[in-house]
C-alpha cells in the first residue's frame, strides 16, 4: 500500500482535519504524533513514503535527509514558505514541494496574549488563585504605553491597528521599512536602536534569514528600559537568547514573552524553562482550528492535485 506520512501531529488530531477520507482507498495516511529529531530515525520512518506533510519548520529537510528518501515524490510543507526545506535540493531529486493557505491573525492575537500576560502577570495570578491567594502583583497600563515593532509586514501591521485601539504609541523599524507605509499604518519609523530604548513593549514579526539571524542581540537587549517587555512569536533564532536570559536573570527588563525557540522542541533542561519574568508558550502562532482546517484542506488538494499530474501551489527555490 503506498503512504502519505504526516509528520509533527503533537496534539494527535491531523487526521480530524482536511478530509483525508477524499484520498483514494489505496493509500495509507499515518500521522505521527511524536518529533523525529534524529536523522537516521526520521530516514527510517519516512523510507517507504511517497508523499509527506511537513508541520511549518517542526522537521528540517536538508539536501542531506532528501538524498536518503529516493521514494518521496512530494513534500507539502503547511503554509507557503519553509526556511528547513532546501527546495532546490528536493528539487535535484525529483521532490515537488508544495504548500497551504495560512492564516496570520492567530499569531497577532497569541502575541497580544503574551503581552497582556506579562503587563497583568495574569499566569502569576491564575497560580495564587489556585493556591487560595488574592492580589499580590500590581499591573502594568498599556494606553499611553509605547509599543516598538521589529518587522512591518502583515503581522506586524496588524499588530499596530491593536496597539492604537489600545491606546499605545506605535514605533517601528525594519531593514528595508518603507517610511510611507509606516506611517499609513500608524506607526512612526525609527531606527533601531531607538525603538529599543523607547519601547515600553516590544514585539518582533520578522521573516528568519541568514541576514536576520541573531537581529536582536546584546546591543538591542541593553539598550531596552529597565520596565520594558520583548515579546517574541516570530522564530527563536531572531533574538540573541544568552543576551536575553543574562537580561532576565539581572532584571536589566522587565520580562520576556517566548512563543518561539532556536531548539524546538524546547529541551526539558533548558534554562529558558526556569528563567524569571518570563510567559512560555510551545509555538502556538499559527495552532487554532481555523488554521488546521486551512493547512489540511489544502493539503489534501495539493496531494489530490498531484495524484492527477498537476500539482498546485508549488513552492520554487
Amino acid at each position: 500500500m503506498k503512504r502519505i506520512v504526516l509528520l509533527d501531529d503533537y496534539q494527535g488530531v491531523a487526521l480530524d482535519y482536511g478530509g483525508w477520507d477524499r484520498v483514494p482507498d489505496e493509500w495509507q495516511v499515518v500521522a505521527l504524533e511524536q518529533h523525529i529529531d534524529d536523522p537516521d530515525d526520521l530516514v527510517e520512518a519516512l523510507s517507504d513514503a511517497e508523499i509527506v506533510v511537513a508541520m511549518r519548520e517542526r522537521t528540517p529537510f536538508p539536501a542531506a535527509i532528501l538524498e536518503r528518501l529516493p521514494d518521496l515524490k512530494l513534500l507539502i510543507t503547511t503554509g507557503m514558505g519553509n526556511v528547513a526545506i532546501d527546495i532546490e535540493a528536493a528539487d535535484a531529486n525529483g521532490i515537488t514541494v508544495c504548500g497551504t493557505g495560512i492564516k496570520g491573525s492567530p499569531t497577532a492575537e497569541l502575541s497580544w496574549g503574551l503581552i497582556l500576560s506579562l503587563l497583568r502577570s495574569i499566569p502569576t495570578e491564575h497560580a495564587v488563585m489556585r493556591e487560595g491567594g488574592w492580589q499580590t502583583t500590581i499591573g502594568g497600563d498599556l494606553d499611553g504605553a509605547i509599543l516598538g515593532l521589529v518587522g512591518l509586514g502583515r503581522l506586524g501591521r496588524k499588530m499596530a491597528t491593536i496597539g492604537k485601539a489600545f491606546g499605545m504609541e506605535v514605533l517601528a523599524w525594519s531593514q528595508n521599512l518603507n517610511v510611507q507605509a509606516a506611517r499609513d499604518a500608524g506607526a512612526e519609523p525609527v531606527e533601531k536602536l531607538e525603538l529599543f530604548e523607547r519601547a515600553d513593549v516590544i514585539s518582533v514579526h520578522y521573516k528568519l534569514s541568514e541576514r536576520s539571524h541573531g537581529l536582536v542581540g546584546a546591543a538591542e537587549i541593553g539598550a531596552m528600559k529597565p520596565s520594558a517587555y520583548l515579546v517574541n512569536t516570530s522564530r527563536g533564532p531572531l533574538v540573541d537568547i544568552d543576551a536575553l536570559l543574562a537580561a532576565l536573570e539581572s532584571g536589566a527588563i522587565a520580562g520576556a514573552g517566548l512563543d518561539v525557540y532556536d531548539t524546538e522542541p524546547l529541551p526539558a533542561d533548558h534554562p529558558l524553562r526556569s528563567a524569571p519574568r518570563t510567559v512560555l508558550t510551545p509555538h502556538l502562532g499559527y495552532v487554532t482550528e481555523d488554521t488546521y482546517a486551512t493547512f489540511f484542506s489544502d493539503a489534501v488538494e495539493d496531494v489530490l492535485a498531484y495524484l492527477e499530474g498537476a500539482p498546485v501551489r508549488v513552492l520554487e527555490a
